[in-house]
């Protein structure tokens, strides 16, 4: 099938992570070449809905590895929101053969020195040369290895992004030196201090003095891919970056789902642990948006002031786990979309339903895409 006509396809029908029908979508996705220094060929795909907010805010989405801008696209429910919030999707696509983003370079975690966070960081700033996006109002999201890039993003283009949300992530950093992958990082062996985690980002972008994106993520404590210790060395990391108390200011539970786990760290820093999910947790989209301050934003309305929301706002939600988290506990059962389904240790279920496949991610998590 030629990829315009999976657009138009998808621009009629698109499939939720669930297998659920949703709305058709107002627009379809695009891809835009030529938008400023790329030196990795990172590949921009863009999704802007026929009705904008004035002026529209950004969303990066950054895919997990093995992924493609196409497949976030597809599989979750930005642009819908997109269509009802009145803002502009980037998709950035990875150049790398494994889909994987670049996490790990000197280049990636400096600002504006190379790698594929200076192309992303291109992306966005001809968005707001090009489509007016207003400039105080861009955000980041991901999964997995997206999530390790919102990351990167937050430390090394500070003065572009206002929050980010991420994924089953690691934190800033956590991958320097290294190739595309990081045992010793993925498995949770790398621990520092809050100081030390909160100096790798603030290298990102030396003698920076404005005000700092805020930071939102989301860890599986049966993550055995990218072991939830990384989620306790996020909480170091970012506290420490604004200058607050690892003590949470508040802990919700059973938010926004049963056996989630949301802690607050003042405005700035929220966590949220998912007792029982592996590799990944899956979006919360609706949440997402409230982080991010565009659950009341409409299309064709001019933005209300970027405040913050309060920590302990929960999501308008249904607190019962989704049916795409569920994954039978049977080895002779079936895993859902997104699900793990084998790696080095797992006894779960080894086949998906259909019409999914278990793909080998690395050796540790395999994933029904």
């Amino acid at each position: 099938m030629s990829f315009s006509r999976l657009l138009s396809i998808i621009a009629v029908i698109l499939v939720g992570p669930a297998g659920v029908l949703v709305n058709a979508l107002s627009s379809t996705l695009q891809q835009v070449s030529n938008f400023g220094p790329n030196p990795t060929g990172v590949q921009m795909f863009l999704y802007r809905p026929t009705k904008l907010a004035s002026p529209p805010p950004l969303i990066i989405a950054m895919h997990y590895c093995t992924g493609t801008a196409q497949a976030y696209f597809q599989g979750t429910s930005l642009a819908q929101l997109a269509d009802t919030h009145g803002f502009i999707v980037i998709y950035p696509d990875a150049p790398d053969s494994g889909g994987c983003w670049d996490v790990h370079s000197t280049a990636t975690l400096t600002h504006d020195a190379g790698g594929d966070s200076l192309a992303i960081a291109s992306m966005v700033r001809y968005a707001i040369a090009n489509y007016g996006v207003d400039a105080s109002r861009v955000f980041a999201t991901g999964t997995s290895s997206g999530a390790m890039m919102t990351n990167v993003l937050m430390g090394a283009y500070p003065d572009l992004f206002k929050a980010g949300s991420l994924f089953s992530g690691v934190p800033y950093g956590c991958f320097a030196g290294s190739g595309m992958w990081n045992s010793q990082c993925a498995q949770g062996q790398l621990i520092k201090t809050g100081q030390q985690w909160g100096d790798q980002v603030r290298s990102g972008y030396p003698g920076f003095t404005g005000t700092r994106p805020k930071v939102q993520f989301w860890h599986g404590t049966a993550d055995t891919t990218l072991y939830p210790q990384n989620f306790q060395e996020e909480i170091k990391q970012w506290t420490n970056v604004f200058g607050v108390s690892e003590t949470p200011t508040s802990t919700q539970t059973n938010n926004p789902l049963n056996g989630y786990t949301r802690t607050s760290y003042g405005p700035n820093v929220q966590a949220i642990l998912a007792q029982g999910v592996g590799h990944t947790v899956p979006e919360q989209e609706n949440d997402v948006m409230i982080w991010f301050g565009l659950n009341n934003l409409t299309p064709g309305t001019t933005n209300p002031p970027a405040t913050t929301p309060p920590a302990t706002t929960p999501p308008a939600t249904t607190p019962t786990q989704p049916t795409s988290t569920t994954i039978p506990s049977s080895p002779g059962g079936t895993a859902e979309h997104w699900g793990q389904c084998g790696g080095q240790g797992w006894t779960g279920p080894t086949a998906c339903v259909s019409p999914f496949t278990c793909t080998a991610l690395n050796a540790y998590y395999s994933q029904c895409l």
